[in-house]
């Protein structure tokens, strides 16, 4: 093999264009984010200033030292800057939710079609009309109008996303709307592309060459969503069971990024819709979460993306501008793609029944192209499909549909109000981010098939939202275990319209395989015991466990019998932020069930007389009310039906047995922190005299690990009203 290095020179040369161009870049992105315009805007500004547009009229030999006509320096340059399109593309793909659009159904459909049904056609009907001059040399014009179409179709959803997210619209109806169908038009616009793509490579239809490319993409979006998808999880699964090693995530993306691309560009289609599929594939395992992404979202935004946008802006000469053909064309480019994605978006909308300010709202969002109209400019360019001038145009276009979109959109949707029936949804959005324990994220819920079990399943989908992943967990020695069919059978009248999951592990430890599951990214454990007192696995699972554990022990009188249905439940309630996983547990199990909740305040007893007639007539003193009020707002925004109690006792435990006794109470829920004091568990008086006692009662003990309340005591004490 002869490889060639660059000479010393040509490496000085690169690393000092690289510089310069990083730190223009850098400088004017930070500009035009203080302005309100995306950052792209102003990485494309900076190769604007340093390309033939600026710097290269007033310094003519500068530019041509920093950027020489040499096929190794520039191969060098764009090398880095093709580097930061497959990165970006990986972050888009792992920020597209193909479950959004599917929960959307109807409108999100209609509406993306109608945005890319109409500026495909303009884009097409532009393509085909515009003079040879624009089109690429040795490139049939059916192929140039093709792709016409599809860079007017394409809107940019990193745009999209960060006008929503400036504005606190992304949780809105609106907002999840305009996602959605941005997704739907990102997600069809690159797969139209590699197909164009493929057609551009070919030189034309060849039936044999398209045949090989549309069968082979076939296969390959078959394989990824399944043996992809498969080694993904395995992958990630290996990097949290070693601790999340934050190289080892990143490994993992970028060789699935890598090996994607390889096999779309073998398949004669661009590697960019690869590295999509592989964010997409990443971002549904799972094992992943944002903080896999963000050292590539962080190598793109300081380094890559600034360098490819800068360099795509390199190859824009805006005195390209100055032949009246070339800016009116651009301005009918301009005016096409505008007024296409505007009008339907509009007809989607309308046609969906959304009122018409929703619909020039969603218009002006998906109106922005961005950095992705940058990408396919710099593909069409590279395949030759595109020429200096069309390609001047194309990013002209972008750029203005990019700076022009964030104060449109901001103007329209001001003073913005949604439906009731929204605010409420985004109120316990809002509750569920601040909670402790019931989060919506993942479930583990060890099983051993009997009653308990299935308790503690039944109290996981009633206090759990429903899209809530759980998963059922049995353990032993057997080679393969019962058949997942036959596990879940009895959980099938529990988990109703809930996404739940079997996984056998072969251990003859139990307690060992349900911690090194619990490490895999769940937000909480579920287990139910029929034991008074915590039997030997339970201690062992709490002094251990990284997340909260949640343990359901039924009363004993049930002689084996499910309290299917709770009426009344008693939750002791300190201000102390190691009982609010218990106010949780009941809130949403009230909305679910309707069961009434009484939060219990024990303050210390009256030692005086005067002290005791001064309590019966006003039981609520401030520290009760501040902490009674706390548990009432968190209880409002679940839906629940609560009542507040006071009592005065010495003995808070005997006190809570005996209010829930004297209420017939058939639930009590109760949290506090799982410590381990001389290798010891140790879970306080309170806790220790309730599971001991408390006999007559379905009990839910939700304990916390001390190493978690440590972490979350400063803050909440700071701003105690943060999670309200």
């Amino acid at each position: 093999m002869n490889l060639n290095p660059p000479t010393e020179h040509q490496l000085l040369i690169f690393w000092v264009a690289l510089l310069v161009i990083v730190v223009t870049a850098r400088v004017f992105g930070a500009l035009m984010q203080r302005i309100g315009q995306p950052a792209v805007v102003g990485e494309l500004a900076a190769g604007l200033v340093l390309g033939p547009s600026f710097l290269g009229r007033v310094a003519p030999d500068i530019t041509d030292w920093l950027f020489p006509a040499d096929d190794v320096q520039t191969a060098m340059l764009f090398t880095v800057g093709w580097l930061g399109v497959l990165l970006l593309l990986v972050t888009t793909g792992f920020e597209t939710d193909l479950g959004l659009i599917r929960r959307l159904g109807r409108a999100a459909t209609i509406v993306s079609a109608g945005s890319l049904i109409v500026p495909a056609a303009a884009g097409f009907a532009v393509g085909w009309l515009i003079p040879a001059a624009f089109v690429g040399s040795d490139t049939e014009r059916y192929i140039f109008a093709l792709f016409i179409a599809a860079a007017l179709s394409i809107s940019s959803l990193p745009v999209i996303a960060k006008i929503l997210s400036e504005m606190g619209l992304m949780r809105r109806n609106f907002g999840q709307l305009t996602l959605a169908a941005g997704m739907a038009n990102d997600v069809v616009g690159w797969i139209g592309l590699g197909f164009i793509a493929g057609l551009a490579q070919a030189g034309g239809v060849k039936l044999d060459k398209l045949a090989f490319t549309v069968i082979g993409v076939v296969v390959f979006f078959i394989a990824a969503f399944t043996i992809g998808q498969r080694t993904v999880d395995a992958s990630l699964r290996r990097v949290r069971a070693r601790g999340n090693d934050p190289l080892a995530g990143l490994s993992v993306v970028l060789i699935t990024a890598l090996t994607f691309g390889v096999v779309t560009q073998w398949l004669h289609v661009e590697a960019v819709l690869g590295a999509f599929i592989a964010g997409v594939v990443l971002a549904r395992s799972r094992f992943a979460d944002h903080d896999l992404i963000r050292p590539v979202e962080t190598m793109t935004a300081a380094i890559f993306a600034p360098v490819f946008f800068a360099t795509a802006g390199l190859r824009v000469d805006l005195g390209l501008l100055a032949d009246a053909e070339t800016f009116w064309w651009a301005a009918i480019v301009l005016a096409a793609a505008s007024a296409s994605k505007f009008v339907g978006s509009i007809a989607g909308a309308r046609l969906s029944s959304l009122p018409t300010r929703e619909g020039a709202a969603l218009g002006i969002g998906l109106n922005a192209r961005g950095a992705l109209e940058i990408v396919i400019a710099t593909v069409g360019l590279s395949l030759g499909v595109l020429n200096d001038r069309s390609y001047t145009v194309i990013v002209l276009m972008a750029m203005a549909t990019s700076m022009v979109a964030p104060p449109m959109l901001r103007k329209i949707l001001k003073n913005w109000d949604g439906t009731p029936e929204e605010r409420r949804r985004l109120d316990l959005e809002a509750q569920l981010a601040s909670n402790t324990i019931v989060t919506g994220g993942r479930i583990l819920i060890p099983s051993r098939g009997g009653p308990p079990s299935l308790l503690a399943a039944q109290v996981a989908a009633l206090a759990w939202p429903h899209a809530t992943e759980n998963t059922l967990l049995t353990t032993g020695t057997s080679p393969a275990g019962e058949p997942g069919d036959r596990v879940l059978a009895p959980y099938n009248n529990v988990f109703i319209n809930h996404p739940v999951d079997h996984l056998h592990v072969d251990a003859s430890d139990p307690a060992r395989a349900i911690l090194d599951e619990a490490r895999l990214g769940y937000d909480a454990i579920v287990m139910g015991t029929a034991h008074n007192h915590l039997s030997p696995l339970i201690e062992t699972v709490l002094q251990h466990s990284p997340i909260p554990v949640v343990i359901v022990r039924p009363p004993t009188s049930t002689n084996g019998q499910l309290p299917w249905a709770f009426s009344r439940a008693v939750v002791p309630v300190n201000g102390a932020r190691s009982s609010r996983p218990a106010q949780e547990i009941a809130a949403y199990m009230s909305a679910a069930i309707g069961t009434r909740t009484h939060h219990l305040h024990v303050a210390p007893s009256s030692t005086t007389r005067l002290e005791t007639i001064l309590s019966d007539h006003a039981p609520h003193t401030d520290p009760a009310r501040s902490i009674l009020n706390e548990a009432a707002a968190l209880a409002t925004t679940a839906g629940a039906n609560f009542t507040a109690l006071v009592e005065h006792a010495r003995e808070p435990a005997h006190q809570i047995l005996h209010t829930t006794t004297e209420l017939g109470a058939d639930l009590l829920i109760i949290s506090g922190t799982s410590r381990t004091h001389h290798g010891k568990l140790f879970l306080g008086h309170t806790l220790d005299h309730v599971l001991s006692h408390a006999t007559n009662s379905t009990l839910i003990t939700a304990l916390i690990p001390e190493a978690r309340t440590q972490a979350n005591s400063r803050p909440q004490r700071a701003e105690p009203a943060a999670a309200l």
